[in-house]
């Protein structure tokens, strides 16, 4: 059986809290590893996963670079805290790796103070082992290798490799936010994002059958799915737009209709959120990608609602969003050619600097309460997982 030793980020800078962030860091790997044997504990503010099986191992690892709040994991093996054991492991773990030619480095970690060898005296004993056992060459400035080695109370570990995972902050430790979530690449980004920083999730969707076919629909369920793999199971609420998108083509002006649409879906959604307890919105906007993203269009947005709205891409341009997009798999979902309810009814001169008095004036024509309350009694719950 292996072991994964779990190397946190962020959590270290906590104070008197700090256990709270690591229960949750903890309970997070564990429903990441639902199915499996894997069994989570916490010892000397080290995390670690054990009864991994040789089958399951490179499956284990793969899942706990997507687990937010983990900054790194190195497979390793477990061994008695003495010299011999711990310097033939070193040497098997290379062989198994098939590392037998380059560069090497070894780093000991004497978290044991019990132990009778000092740290600089474990990495140089093992060192020579290494060096008269294996075809690899020393070098303490730049190796191609690295062999670690930590001693702790209950045993000795020893590893060589170290793979990056997600960063970030233990979901569950940030609150609760609620995903503006359409069918393209920059809402399932931003959710991510927001997501790292310990967020949890819900999202919202509006879907405008028959405008829209059930095939976008489904597109967005994949998108929340995918979504989980990094952040948990995700509420999606999916509320009925048709007849609201109506209303307003029908009494609205035409270089407002972007805008007010756009204030009806963040005013939903505010309320959406807070039945599940969220307190903040999120979206994919960024300044100038469209018309509705205009410094004036998302001061006339904002103003719909009085919960925060987080952008976190409001900076970034489109390759960039493409490519955390391409990163976290949901590119090649998002760009399915399914239309959503932004690409239909679209205007063909919309307002860039559209006045807030204007647009709220445009807006009485339209039935506010009844549409919205129309559009949360048909609202369906679809539980995203992994």
């Amino acid at each position: 059986m292996h072991v994964i030793l779990v190397k946190v980020g962020e959590i270290h800078l906590k104070g008197q809290n700090r256990p709270y962030f690591e229960r949750r860091l903890m309970d997070n790997i564990r429903n990441a590893l639902y199915g499996s044997e894997a069994q989570v504990s916490i010892a000397q503010s080290r995390i670690y996963v054990k009864n991994i099986s040789d089958d399951f191992l490179d499956e284990a690892l793969d899942r706990l670079t997507r687990v937010f709040g983990i900054h790194a994991v190195s497979p390793a093996l477990q061994v008695e805290k003495n010299m011999e054991e711990i310097m033939r492991t070193a040497v098997k773990m290379l062989m198994d790796a098939r590392i037998e030619k380059g560069t090497f480095k070894v780093k000991a970690r004497r978290a044991d103070k019990h132990f009778p060898i000092q740290s600089p005296e474990i990495a140089v004993m093992t060192g020579e082992y290494i060096l008269e056992h294996t075809h690899l060459t020393v070098d303490v400035v730049n190796p191609e290798h690295l062999v670690q080695i930590e001693v702790r109370e209950s045993a000795a570990y020893v590893y060589v490799r170290e793979i990056p995972c997600a960063g970030g902050m233990p979901v569950g430790t940030g609150g609760r936010a609620a995903l503006l979530l359409s069918g393209g690449i920059d809402s399932p980004v931003a959710g991510y994002m927001i997501a790292r920083r310990g967020v949890v999730i819900d999202a919202v969707h509006f879907h405008s059958f028959p405008h829209t076919s059930e095939r976008a629909k489904e597109k967005v369920i994949s998108l929340a799915g995918l979504l989980s793999r990094y952040c948990g199971e995700i509420r999606l609420n999916v509320v009925p737009f048709t007849k609201i998108q109506e209303e307003i083509y029908e009494k609205c002006p035409d270089k407002y209709l972007t805008v007010i649409m756009r204030r009806y879906m963040m005013k939903i959604a505010e309320q959406a959120a807070r039945r599940s307890g969220a307190g903040a919105l999120i979206t994919g906007e960024s300044i100038g990608q469209v018309a509705s993203q205009t410094l004036n269009a998302l001061y006339c947005t904002d103003a719909a609602v009085n919960m925060p709205v987080f952008r976190p891409l409001i900076g970034m341009d489109k390759l960039e969003i493409m490519d955390i997009a391409r990163k976290i798999g949901t590119y090649d979902t998002s760009i399915l050619p399914y239309e959503d309810c932004c690409t239909v009814f679209t205007p063909r001169h919309p307002a860039t600097k559209p006045g807030l008095e204007k647009v709220i004036e445009a807006e009485q024509v339209l039935e506010e309460e009844k549409l919205i309350n129309e559009a949360l009694e048909g609202m369906e719950i679809i539980r995203a997982g992994r």
